[in-house]
């Protein structure tokens, strides 16, 4: 006998007994009689005689009564909304009984919710420039080969973008997952959530990926805790074992994982990426390869902001060269230890969504994107994009500023 089933005997055997203690209230069940009888015997509300309008077990409105006999076989109730049909329900002769209304109790049961059919294959963007690594990842999301990839640069420099327009050109579904240090075993592999009074089992990304053959990427990865390691057996490519509900989840072909992060997972030692840990060795060691993403070059950047200025319906191509010229100075700064901040790729997108807000007003729109920064940081970039808008030679001033030292004021 199925554990509902033996719950729903016991309430039954509970109702009995209720109504020989209240026979001097004979009649149909309301919820307020079900949820005492329930209580008395210390079972959940029974939603299975509720929750079914034409089920015969309802008397009128609002009235219930409850099937008794040598066996009460019953089979236990799913959701319809997760494609389930309800199981017919066997009634002998009930017991109709009623007392004093009292307060039903809150109670939930629990069933499987249902897998999304959405598709999540990226689409392709058309402000989209390949450079670095993308055909390397590309070729691997072909493949179908289970081969996880860890891609690892500074801010900014398009990685998980780059990620989403590979599996994009590859016809890929992809299941981003954000990872912060309170990621844990329930948001990656799934758990139980209440939907409409019941608790339902939903899969978690890392489990639709995988029953799906799809990508997964664990975006920011170097953020997470040691909760992380659930994953253990997932970047073996061996599935995993569900124990709260007694499940083995293999991988469908075509099923792979990778990881974006701003470190290599063994910490940050300049303090520019707060909350960046060090990951588990046996962690990192199951990542075959480890992608280093740079920033694109000169020219690549430029064919970048000139789609992005072309979707803005914006003509400056002036703007654009001195805006990747100024971002190279202050990188190459950045890499000399002059300075803490930089320029990334994603900020010289804001400078130019700025830039056509603000009425083509150049400084405007760079200062606005750089009041992010400390005022010293800030002061310096703004007055070395001036010194470039006026003409001066963006390598010379990069030379001078490296022969300055560090103890000179950036630029």
């Amino acid at each position: 006998m199925s554990s509902n089933n033996a719950k729903r005997e016991l309430f039954v055997s509970a109702a009995i007994k209720w109504g020989e203690e209240n026979s001097d209230n004979l009649g149909s069940l309301t919820k307020h009689d079900l949820g005492a009888i329930a209580d008395s015997a210390g079972l959940k509300f029974p939603h299975w005689i509720t929750r079914d309008k034409n089920s015969p077990l309802k008397v009128g409105r609002g009235l219930w009564k409850v099937p008794v006999g040598e066996s009460v076989a019953i089979k236990a109730t799913t959701d319809s909304s997760v494609g389930v049909d309800k199981a017919s329900e066997p009634v002998k002769e009930p017991v109709t009984i009623t007392s004093k209304p009292t307060a039903p109790t809150s109670i939930v049961e629990m069933t499987k919710g249902a897998t999304s059919t959405v598709t999540n294959i990226p689409s392709k963007d058309p402000l989209f420039v390949p450079f670095g690594n993308f055909s390397d990842v590309n070729s691997i999301f072909k493949s179908n080969m289970f081969y996880p990839i860890y891609v690892t640069g500074l801010s900014g420099n398009g990685k998980t973008f780059m990620i989403e327009q590979a599996a994009a050109k590859a016809g890929r579904e992809l299941f981003r997952v954000n990872i912060t240090v309170e990621t844990d075993e329930d948001d990656l592999l799934g758990g139980f959530r209440l939907v409409d009074g019941e608790t339902v089992w939903f899969d978690g990304p890392v489990v639709e990926a995988m029953r799906k053959g799809a990508l997964l990427l664990l975006d920011e990865v170097d953020l997470a805790s040691t909760k992380i390691m659930c994953l253990q057996p997932v970047l073996e490519g061996k599935g995993v074992f569900l124990k709260k509900i007694n499940e083995f989840v293999t991988c469908a072909d075509g099923f792979n994982v990778v990881a974006t992060a701003n470190t290599k997972g063994k910490g940050d030692e300049t303090g520019n990426f707060m909350g960046a840990g060090v990951l588990n060795e046996a962690f990192l060691e199951r990542f075959p390869i480890t992608v280093e993403q740079e920033y694109p070059s000169n020219a690549v950047e430029k064919k970048i902001l000139e789609k992005v200025f072309d979707k803005l319906n914006i003509k400056d191509s002036e703007f654009i060269d001195k805006l990747v010229n100024w971002a190279d100075v202050i990188r190459k700064t950045y890499v000399e230890g002059a300075i803490d901040e930089l320029i990334t790729t994603r900020r010289l997108v804001h400078i130019s969504n700025a830039y056509s807000i603000f009425n083509m007003d150049r400084m405007k729109a760079i200062s606005m994107c750089v009041n992010r920064f400390d005022d010293e940081t800030k002061s310096a970039m703004i007055d070395l994009y001036t010194k470039i808008d006026s003409g001066v030679d963006a390598e010379v001033t990069a030379t001078a500023t490296e022969e300055e030292g560090d103890n000179a004021c950036p630029f």
